[in-house]
């Protein structure tokens, strides 16, 4: 990638990372495109050069944010941290940005997971599956996952999760309840086991 090739994309992921902040803070209708192009500081024109409308960086957004989640995940799952501490650094993640978020983007989050074929799914498939994989073998190679517990039956309990938060009547109440479902997740209803 050529100088040129680099200022362009370093000017796209600072518009994509300003319109990110706004939304997570504001929501997206508060949001003006002279708001992002200030706190990116780059011109309103510029921003529409990169994404055509605000529906398309809003689109873009969206994307940037889930590969952004997807990173981090993959860095805590392939980092060389014991499995207590790899779930707690799961767990605060998940805490952290259900604090963080504007419920209107959260909600337009949820509506497009809903959809058919949509990118989160996508990614689901590519990676989250993959990792989550690699984070139960992991988990049983230190000791702390149930070697008779087979990769599919967990898997499948993460697909009942996951399709169960895909109705939107459950995507409008989940938001409060993140850390409480990722806590029952790991380690279940009767709570952590103390070792």
């Amino acid at each position: 990638m050529d100088g040129f090739q680099r200022r362009r994309e370093l000017k796209k992921n600072n518009i994509l990372e300003a319109a990110l902040a706004l939304f997570m803070e504001y929501g997206i209708q508060k949001v003006s495109i002279s708001e992002i192009a200030k706190k990116a500081n780059v011109s309103q024109v510029t921003i529409y050069n990169y994404f055509e409308s605000k529906h398309k960086l809003i689109q873009d957004v969206f994307i940037y944010y889930v590969d952004k989640a997807a990173t981090d995940f993959e860095q805590i799952i392939y980092s060389d941290l014991p499995f207590p501490e790899k779930i707690n650094k799961l767990i605060f993640a998940k805490k952290e940005v259900s604090t963080q978020i504007h419920q209107e983007f959260y909600q337009f989050m949820m509506k497009e997971y809903t959809t058919e074929g949509n990118y989160i799914e996508k990614i689901y498939i590519e990676k989250t599956i993959p990792y989550f994989k690699e984070l139960i073998e992991d988990g049983k190679k230190q000791g702390y996952i149930d070697q008779n517990l087979s990769h599919e039956a967990i898997l499948f309990y993460i697909k009942m999760l996951k399709d169960y938060m895909q109705q939107e009547e459950v995507y409008q109440k989940i938001l409060p309840l993140t850390e409480d479902i990722t806590n029952i997740f790991f380690y279940g209803i009767c709570g952590k086991k103390e070792t």
